[in-house]
């Protein structure tokens, strides 16, 4: 049974990581992570007159360059004459040129979240009448093609590649200092570190295109990699290299001097520096991560990114320390097993890192979803409760694991002394059986028959059969120390569960790193409920002729998010009334502190007209007797303060009269 496990070991892996991989290439794109939340004119609006500007609002801040912004003619020209500019926080604008005529201009823009994510994009508006286009509206990203695909293998690689390189070394300073010269272990830790290396490197030459063109062709172009090293995103992939760098030092050191070490108090003081020396290099590495991803923005970024740190140090504990424990089970050699002790020893470190996981986890999960809907509404969500499902079953399949361990660690005492006697007894018997042989290779004179006393040159031939009959019976030792430890029933179980562990590890891996390109649950539903508010809106709504403005803000502190709605009724010059109606972005109404309004006729230099209305209810003030001068293209600012330090003021045009 032993000799027919190792084929099926490798059929099973090689499944997991097909299926892993498959999970990746089936993720489709890696989702915005920020996402447009309002926009003047709006998706699909018809305008009387020619704007003056396009403005777009995201979730978060991102980053533009000179073609962010876009707007098409009918016929696919541009007619925007400036590259676009911040209006205010995470406002973004680009101005027109005067006196465009009517039909179907499309608003095309292609930014950077402030997670390192590509944003792309593009929405329709009409002037005067809707018209034919000859712009495709494909909503097409830049990361849906080859580009894409290959960034994202290469983050999957780059995550494995430290699991391995961080856990594995972990695994021999913390639970098995024999492992250092164990040569298996060795290339394992070491695969982890070029893996890590590698990857790194093609993520810092595919970032160029991958948020700008898409392009296999940009991939090696020289000035957008400059671009790269100047973001924050490239910043991170080089402080990724030089940390690297300090490992490798810290690798040959490992599998170098301190495997070399015997003075046990030379070896203890080594293992001290090493530990304060792997602990830091492996907290930069991370930090890496969390400097340029989710945890870098968005709400109490300061407690989220060393949360973030300290949630893929123990993945990396506990995943990677399982592949060692893989390797050593199954490969290393029969004179250095894996033992009860250092076996047991990682469970506890495991049995940490779970904890670990449970409370960063819980932070995160609430930081990114921000309600229980979101599990179920959202990809994100949908996601995670996925993952939480794959590591309650490795949690399971680690419950056998330590039983096996239990086992293994009463039998092995009086294994040991009986497997010594019978390799003993059986080296004595096949040594009496080769004696001439084995006195050749001692130097002492064979014994010839009268025939070979004139073959003096037969001494060379039974030196080199001595030696091989020598190599061969090594072989045979070993093989047989092999059998009969992979005999205990007990080290057996041990090797099964701790494999099925390391497949389901394997496929928890691709979920996490799909959900790290997913947008979070939080921004999905905040952009859906603006996005639905904003679809809603319009500037004549039936025949009463009332105008519905909706308008996302964001303050910026506690409780700081919403949605205001301005209704004006009838929308005409002389009286109006005027309801305001303040939301949570789950379509909750909410008290603040003050809301007022204003509106300002631009062209004929008319305002600002302050209206205060009065509170009438939860969430909603009300005003009458609002008077418009004259017709024209208002602009409506609304001032939302939410405590004594934090308000926003939210503008958008509209016609009245």
């Amino acid at each position: 049974m032993t000799q027919t496990i190792a084929p099926r070991v490798r059929t099973l892996v090689l499944l997991l990581l097909a299926a892993a991989c498959a999970l990746l290439a089936g993720a489709g794109p890696a989702s915005a992570h920020a996402a447009v939340t309002g926009s003047d004119p709006g998706q699909g609006a018809v305008v009387d007159k020619a704007p003056a500007r396009i403005t777009l609002t995201f979730s978060e801040q991102v980053a533009l360059s000179d073609d962010s912004l876009r707007v098409l003619d009918p016929e696919g020209k541009r007619v925007d004459t400036a590259e676009p500019a911040t209006v205010s926080g995470t406002t973004y604008a680009v101005p027109l040129h005067p006196g465009l005529p009517d039909g179907t201009y499309t608003v095309a823009y292609q930014v950077v979240s402030a997670d390192s994510h590509p944003v792309a994009g593009a929405y329709t508006f009409s002037i005067g009448a809707p018209s034919k286009t000859s712009v495709s509206v494909s909503g097409q990203s830049t990361d849906d093609g080859v580009v894409g695909w290959l960034y994202g293998f290469g983050r999957y690689v780059s995550y494995a590649g430290f699991i391995v390189m961080a856990g594995g070394a972990a695994f021999v300073l913390a639970c098995w200092r024999r492992g250092s010269g164990v040569r298996p272990v060795q290339r394992f830790v070491v695969s982890g570190w070029v893996a890590l290396t590698a990857s790194t490197l093609a993520l810092l030459l595919l970032r160029g295109s991958f948020t700008g063109s898409g392009k296999v062709s940009d991939v090696f172009d020289l000035s957008l990699l400059g671009q790269v090293l100047q973001t924050k995103s490239g910043a991170a992939l080089v402080s990724r290299l030089l940390l690297l760098a300090a490992a490798a030092l810290f690798i040959a050191v490992l599998f170098g001097a301190y495997d070399k070490r015997e003075d046990a108090e030379e070896k203890r003081d080594l293992t001290f520096g090493l530990s304060i020396g792997g602990v830091v290099v492996a907290a930069g590495l991370a930090a890496s991560w969390a400097m340029s991803e989710h945890a870098s923005v968005g709400l109490q970024a300061g407690i989220a990114m060393p949360v973030d740190v300290l949630h893929l140090l123990a993945v990396a504990a506990w995943l990677g320390g399982l592949g060692a424990l893989l390797v050593a089970l199954f490969r290393a050699p029969a004179d250095t097993p894996v033992d009860a002790p250092a076996v047991r020893r990682f469970s506890q470190v495991a049995f940490g890192s779970v904890l670990a996981l449970i409370a960063t986890g819980t932070y995160q999960s609430w930081r990114q979803l921000g309600s229980w809907s979101a599990f179920t509404d959202t990809r994100y969500g949908q996601l995670l409760l996925a993952k939480i499902a794959l590591v309650a079953v490795l949690v399971g399949i680690a419950w056998i694991s330590r039983r096996w361990t239990g086992r293994l660690a009463e039998t092995v005492p009086v294994e040991a002394p009986a497997v010594r006697e019978k390799e003993r007894v059986g080296a004595g018997a096949e040594s009496a059986g080769n004696a001439d042989v084995a006195a050749v290779g001692d130097g002492e004179a064979p014994v010839r028959s009268e025939g070979d006393s004139g073959r003096d040159t037969a001494a060379q031939p039974d030196s080199e059969r001595a030696a091989q009959l020598a190599r061969q019976q090594a072989a045979r030792d070993a093989a047989r120390q092999k059998r009969m430890r992979d005999a205990d029933p007990n080290r057996f179980g041990l090797r099964r569960s701790v494999l099925a562990e390391a497949g389901i590890a394997v496929v928890l891996l691709a979920v996490t790193t799909v959900l790290t390109q997913t947008e979070p649950g939080r921004t999905e539903q905040e952009a859906k409920a603006a996005t639905s508010a904003s679809a809603s809106s319009s500037a004549d709504t039936g025949a009463s002729g009332a105008l519905t403005l909706n308008m996302p803000f964001d303050t910026g502190g506690e409780d700081g998010k919403g949605i205001v709605t301005i209704d004006v009724d009838p929308a005409r010059v002389g009286g109006n009334e005027m309801h305001v109606y303040v939301e949570r972005p789950n379509g909750r109404a909410f008290d603040i502190p003050e809301v007022k309004v204003e509106f300002t006729l631009k062209a004929k230099d008319i305002g600002p007209l302050p209206v205060v209305p009065d509170h009438i209810a939860t969430g909603h003030w009300s005003a009458n007797g609002v008077q418009i001068p004259m017709a024209g293209d208002w602009q409506v600012d609304v001032t939302v303060r939410t405590s004594d330090i934090d308000e926003v003021t939210v503008s958008k045009n509209a016609q009245i009269g």
